[in-house]
């Protein structure tokens, strides 16, 4: 699961992805949280799991963003900011953009209430096995697309030379 040093680019029809050191950096944390969520999980902290699933989300999509070359914003969720980009992105990530976006906008409305909770919403109460694997699957499934992306991108770019 490990990530190559891959300071150059590749090209398709609709843009360009250049994978610099903070990319990868990313990369990296978000794969080191990914094996946290299963150490959470078994220790049935459950909304820990929740919470950290959003935050490996989150440094996965910002990865992504600064790898075809779009600024960074500064919040939680950037599914906007991949929607308005969408062009831009390698044909592997535009396949599965919509789940993704689905699950970074739901794991960002339960960021603060997994970690900090409220007076009527307790997270180590509220948070059970099955929002912890549900959070688990959706990470895994955007950690998967991503790493595609980084790590194998002569295979990702099959799809669009053929089409060409």
């Amino acid at each position: 699961m490990g990530v190559e040093n891959r300071e150059n680019g590749f090209s398709w029809g609709g843009g360009t992805v250049k994978v610099d050191e903070l990319s990868l950096s990313y990369l990296r944390k978000a794969q080191v949280r990914f094996k946290a969520l299963f150490f959470y999980k078994d220790n049935e902290a459950y909304s820990d799991v929740v919470r950290e699933a959003q935050e490996l989300v989150e440094l996965l999509l910002k990865a992504v963003l600064r790898a075809i070359g779009v600024e960074v914003p500064k919040v939680h969720d950037v599914s906007r900011t991949l929607e308005k980009h969408r062009s831009l992105l390698p044909p592997a990530l535009i396949e599965s953009l919509d789940d993704i976006k689905k699950i970074s906008k739901r794991l960002r409305k339960e960021r603060e209430l997994s970690f900090y909770g409220a007076e009527d919403f307790i997270p180590t109460e509220e948070y059970g096995l099955e929002d912890a694997e549900m959070a688990i699957n959706d990470a895994g499934f955007v950690l998967q697309a991503v790493q595609k992306v980084f790590t194998d991108p002569e295979k990702n770019n099959k799809k669009d030379r053929a089409e060409r």
